[in-house]
């Protein structure tokens, strides 16, 4: 992957490291080759992979169906699609974000 995201289609692949039961939900930078994101949902019955989810179409200004795990379900470092996300969004993120 190039950089933590790449672009399939008109999807976006997102690699991200998640750290759940934080205090907030936040951006917290770059980890390695991927996005460091804090999340306050608990790592159990799939209730993370769902808010993690939830955050970054909320995030991209897409529909929650549209986003979702694409590997690493069960682990900390995932990588989620994210269908119909813009260019132009994920360029103001990146700045917000700092990464």
């Amino acid at each position: 992957m190039h950089d933590f995201y790449t672009w399939d289609g008109d999807d976006l692949l997102l690699k991200v490291r998640v750290q759940p039961r934080a205090h907030r939900d936040e951006i917290a930078g770059r980890h390695g080759d991927s996005l460091k994101i804090r999340i306050t949902a608990p790592p159990t019955e799939g209730k993370a992979n769902a808010h993690l989810a939830a955050l970054l179409a909320k995030e991209l200004g897409i529909p929650k169906p549209n986003a979702g795990i694409e590997k690493g379900a069960k682990g900390r470092l995932k990588t989620l699609r994210l269908a119909g996300a813009s260019r132009e969004a994920l360029s103001g993120l990146r700045e917000r974000w700092g990464v």
